[in-house]
């Protein structure tokens, strides 16, 4: 039945973020004093999603590291250079709607890439690898990178935003990595997909209470917040691109190209909205929550048309 359930929540993806969001603003009273359970959703998912891992990745990495490298150059600082550069150029007396942009591209790449990557046959261990160095790296990165580039304009709580990525990411992946190694693999085997269905339940929830603490920024429609979901779109529909294009002139095989475009295409998004929520004022928070209607949406446009790149 869990299988089931799961297959079922996996196809719905590209409509249950938006929903979420949709859910979460419109029951935002009873949903926003639940932000304080949120790290531990998140925490669990983690863990979950970990479970799969294995060390053996983290070796391969240290054999083959280039398109790692190629991968995090991206993420933390190609795309975060971009985003700040067009968010400052669309919002240039609104330094919090530009530390949203950039925090919505400065955060690890998401952990739902490895689905995307197994469904259209991509690397899988590229993949891996890819995620467990990110996600290992990402309490240090993020930190450093948002202070690059908006550290001036606005005040940046560095050790707290540490704290929280080291809670919710590193350590529940840490943990699901020695689970799968103590138990040779037993535990991912009969666990993960008895918990993939409640990891998709869990992130639903996840977006639903984070879209609550923004509500009031979220219910008023204008032509501020059109112009930011054009340009949050925009930017994250150019990840997928900036990342295949790479792959090209790198001359990865198309394996490595999935891999790459996924990667480096989708974000934590739901890690970014946390720490939007819990360490910034509101208004930052609102490009990585609307970031979240077009996450699943872009990887199954992206999904569909990868197979006909060459």
């Amino acid at each position: 039945m869990l299988y089931k359930m799961n297959k079922t929540l996996q196809k719905m993806m590209p409509f249950i973020a938006p929903s979420s969001v949709i859910i979460g603003v419109i029951f935002a009273e009873g949903l926003a004093p639940l932000a304080y359970l949120v790290p531990w959703i998140f925490a669990f998912m983690t863990f979950a999603g970990s479970l799969s891992s294995n060390f053996i990745a983290i070796h391969r990495v240290m054999v083959h590291p280039f398109p790692i490298v190629i991968a995090v150059f991206l993420l933390h600082i190609v795309m975060p250079f971009w985003a700040w550069g067009v968010g400052v150029i669309t919002f240039p007396d609104d330094p919090l709607t530009v530390t949203g942009v950039v925090l919505a591209m400065v955060i690890p790449t998401g952990i739902t890439s490895f689905i995307w990557v197994s469904m259209v046959r991509g690397n899988i261990a590229l993949t891996l690898s890819i995620i467990l160095v990110d996600t290992i790296l990402s309490p240090l990165i993020v930190p450093g990178v948002l202070s690059i580039f908006i550290g001036q304009a606005v005040e940046l709580e560095v050790w707290p935003i540490m704290k929280g990525l080291l809670g919710m990411i590193v350590l529940p992946s840490i943990l699901g990595l020695i689970l799968h190694e103590w138990t040779h693999g037993k535990i991912h085997e009969k666990w993960s997909p008895r918990l993939a269905p409640f990891s998709k339940i869990s992130l639903s929830l996840v977006i639903m209470i984070n879209s609550a603490a923004v509500a009031p920024y979220l219910k008023n429609f204008d032509s501020k917040l059109l112009r930011i979901a054009v340009i949050v779109f925009l930017i994250a529909a150019s990840g997928y691109l900036l990342a295949w294009l790479v792959a090209k002139l790198t001359k990865r095989s198309k394996e490595d190209k999935i891999a790459l475009i996924f990667t480096g295409g989708m974000r934590n998004i739901s890690a970014g909205a946390v720490i939007a929520v819990q360490y910034f004022p509101p208004p930052v928070a609102v490009p990585v929550v609307i970031g979240m209607l077009f996450q699943q949406i872009l990887a199954s446009i992206f999904g569909k048309i990868v197979g006909v790149w060459k």
